[in-house]
């Protein structure tokens, strides 16, 4: 997970283990030889920080830590494995167990952030194993060609995916004090298992302690942006440089139903997909169907750009900033990936996103279909 934490946990090591004014974290590290360092982590100015520096000895380690009321994140590394063991510290005494042949079973325990947190992993390890024994099964059905396994099998792993999604959700409502809800939050919101609607819902009913940490704060402006490029949302204006130098806005290009298109030359599922947008385009557009594509091409590539739209006979509006990821439109829509497309009707709302394929005919036969 790739989340941000600006607080920084203070941390220097006390002499007297009875202060009341401290923490201990004590561990078992399986496997590891007598030296090994182990590091403490917390994230400042959005990196990574070294903060403690432990050593294993006899297949222990241990330090005490000053209390703090700030919510924190910190992590444990160990430079002779991949991974990290995550911890949050609440003023309670830990222990931690890792294992140098198992560092996702590496547990830290102590606080109710960490036991909610590893009885969350519990579960994923789970709903994962589950997962894989789908995929098995699919994998079989596929070798046999048996066509009514296959779809018993997909409609199953349907299923499991729902369930797993509930159970995150449930997670989130019943841990509203935990700072791992909030990184749970962002990765939903990136894999688009909520919405960003639900995603706010869940952020308004974080603990007030909880919610008004620099972490929600910038999640929440985030959101904002998510929400301006929704289904159901006015879809922003844009403005930029045709092939051959003009200015053209997205009001320009408006008919009765428009598709923002986001793509580029060096893009191959664009180019495979582009014959789907053309064939829909060219049966629809005399009822009303428009398209604006906007390419993510660089600078240099403004020719190969400009035969791509050639070559793949687009014939419709293109414009480009010729900036790459860095383009201005692509960000003001939140668009991480290519191909992009959004569906607006004539009032320039957002009626539908990412159509593609027999999906993208299917859904514009629905509006021009019989007109």
């Amino acid at each position: 997970m790739k989340l941000i934490f600006a607080s920084l946990l203070t941390i220097s090591l006390l002499s007297c283990n009875n202060d009341t004014n401290s923490y201990k974290l004590d561990g078992d590290a399986v496997g590891f030889a007598d030296g090994t360092g182990i590091f403490v982590y917390t994230l400042e100015n959005k990196q990574p920080k070294v903060i403690d520096t432990l050593k294993v000895t006899q297949g222990k380690f241990s330090a005490s830590y000053p209390k703090s009321e700030d919510i924190n994140l910190n992590f444990l590394r160990i430079n002779e494995v991949n991974g990290s063991v995550l911890f949050f510290p609440e003023n309670e005494d830990m222990s931690v167990t890792i294992y140098k042949d198992s560092i996702q079973a590496s547990r830290v325990i102590g606080g109710k952030q960490n036991e909610a947190y590893g009885e969350f992993v519990t579960k994923m390890t789970v709903f994962n194993k589950r997962k894989q024994e789908s995929m098995e099964r699919f994998r079989e059905a596929r070798q046999l060609n048996d066509t009514a396994a296959i779809a018993q099998v997909q409609s199953e792993n349907l299923n499991l995916v729902g369930e797993e999604t509930e159970y995150k959700k449930q997670f989130l409502k019943d841990n509203n004090k935990s700072l791992f809800s909030v990184m749970l939050i962002s990765e939903m919101i990136s894999r688009k298992e909520i919405t960003p609607a639900e995603a706010s819902a869940f952020i308004e009913n974080l603990d007030p302690k909880v919610g008004k940490s620099e972490i929600v704060q910038e999640l929440k402006t985030n959101l904002d942006a998510l929400k301006k490029a929704e289904v159901g949302s006015a879809a922003p204006n844009f403005s930029a440089p045709t092939p051959t130098g003009e200015t053209m806005s997205l009001k320009d290009a408006m008919g009765k139903y428009t598709i923002i298109d986001f793509w580029a030359s060096w893009c191959k599922p664009c180019r495979m997909e582009n014959p789907n947008v053309v064939a829909v385009y060219n049966k629809y557009h005399e009822k009303g169907l428009n398209i604006i594509s906007v390419s993510l091409d660089k600078a240099e590539q403004k020719d190969k750009w400009i035969q791509a739209i050639k070559d793949d006979k687009m014939d419709w509006y293109h414009v480009s900033n010729l900036q790459f990821w860095q383009d201005p439109i692509a960000q003001q829509y939140n668009v991480r990936s290519i191909p992009a497309t959004f569906l607006l009707d004539e009032n320039g709302m957002i009626i539908d996103k990412d159509l593609r394929g027999a999906a993208l005919e299917a859904k514009i036969a629905t509006l021009l279909g019989g007109e």
